[in-house]
């Protein structure tokens, strides 16, 4: 973040997408805590700093008259809890490109911090809105993005803004520049073996990883329900497992292009099922390839925790990414507390670590793992297309 912004006002995309209880208190600040180095930076440096963001997908909850609900998707719910992390008294603007935000950013001064209303508010923020973008430009001499859990989405305050500055500008901040220098030592000569731990529910929501994961990874690990899909692509009885039947071709595909190129695909032995998904419903460990009617893979089983432990405990480099059961449910929940036990002992051991996407981040905040592994990410959607290789619209609109 090489740029001079002593007097400036310094516009800054943040991701602070936490997660609200009830109250609207936050049960999560990890994205809040990861922001904070580069705000800091910028007070230190001299500048007023304005924060923009969006919480939620506000458009899409609309109340029964088609308004926005304000009282639940604000951004003010943020605005003490942030003052205490920065230690100073946070102003907020009600409206992101409103009157009260032009007059809150005239007026600041140096050392001052600014947080701007939900920019999801507007419709034109997801859609990439021209005039919106220049509204919110409007309000700075410099801009900054820090917020790489939407980076690939190509919005006005993420990408389009940035049109409004100069080279010299407008920069990353430094969370962005960390999640791109992590995802990079996957990407370019990691060290090996590289073994790429895969889950979630569907494959096809994953195609794209696990194509570009056969051309560089040594070993692909896949859990959760998409691993069913292959089970039964291979012949297996999968009961009511979760399966996308039209995608059994797909897996096959997978499977023998990974042989090909020599790429270890393992996939879970045994699997603890249940008779229903619920939190109380009967269960058993079985093996995946055997499965009986009316039952259903929803965690991984010792077996396969075993032998997935023994792969990543013997990596280099890991990526992780989704979990290998069914995590909100405490009773389908072992197998991926098992996943980060071993994640954590590897990188102790001396391999690079890199853990991205909501339940698996999620595991490792859980089990107090989260300083025990290289790099957790803040950014579930943005590292997994970067991982596919897409360039993300926010990065490109600051490189160029």
């Amino acid at each position: 973040m090489n740029i001079d912004v002593k007097n400036k006002k310094v516009l800054v995309r943040v991701d602070f997408n936490v997660p609200l209880d009830a109250k609207f208190k936050i049960t999560d600040d990890t994205r809040i805590r990861a922001a904070l180095p580069t705000i800091k930076h910028l007070l230190k440096e001299g500048a007023a700093v304005i924060l923009m963001s969006h919480l939620g997908r506000p458009q899409k909850k609309l109340n029964e008259d088609g308004s926005i609900n304000v009282k639940k998707f604000t951004l003010n719910h943020l605005v003490s809890h942030l003052s205490k992390k920065l230690r100073v008294k946070v102003k907020f603007a009600d409206n992101c490109a409103g009157d009260s935000a032009k007059k809150l950013a005239k007026s600041l001064k140096a050392g001052e911090v600014l947080l701007l209303e939900n920019t999801r508010f507007h419709k034109e923020e997801s859609k990439g809105d021209k005039a919106f973008a220049k509204k919110l430009a409007s309000l700075a001499d410099v801009y900054v993005n820090d917020a790489f859990g939407t980076a690939h989405r190509a919005h006005a305050s993420t990408t389009t803004v940035a049109q409004f500055f100069k080279k010299g500008k407008k920069s990353f901040g430094f969370l962005m520049l960390k999640e791109i220098e992590n995802a990079n030592k996957l990407l370019n000569d990691p060290a090996r073996p590289l073994t790429a731990i895969i889950g979630g529910a569907k494959v096809s929501d994953k195609i794209l990883l696990l194509e570009r994961l056969i051309d560089f990874a040594n070993n692909i690990v896949i859990g959760g329900g998409m691993a069913y899909t292959f089970i039964k692509a291979k012949g297996g009885s999968t009961g009511n497992s979760l399966v996308e039947e039209d995608k059994q071709k797909l897996a096959l595909r997978l499977l023998a292009k990974a042989k090909k190129k020599g790429v270890n695909i393992y996939l879970p032995k045994d699997s603890v099922i249940a008779d229903k998904f619920a939190a109380n419903a009967k269960k058993e460990t079985k093996y995946s390839m055997r499965i009986r009617k009316g039952w259903m893979g929803l965690d991984i089983g010792e077996k396969a925790q075993k032998e997935f432990a023994a792969v990543i405990e013997s990596s280099s480099s890991i990526l992780w990414n989704g979990p290998m059961g069914v995590f909100e449910m405490p009773a389908f929940a072992k197998g991926t507390k098992a996943i980060a036990k071993s994640v954590a002992k590897a990188t102790k051991k001396g391999a690079f670590s890199l853990v991205g996407g909501g339940d698996s981040v999620a595991a490792v905040n859980q089990m107090g793992l989260s300083d025990k592994v290289s790099y957790v990410s803040t950014g579930g959607g943005a590292m997994l297309e970067f991982l596919e290789g897409k360039q993300l619209p926010g990065i490109k609109a600051i490189e160029g």
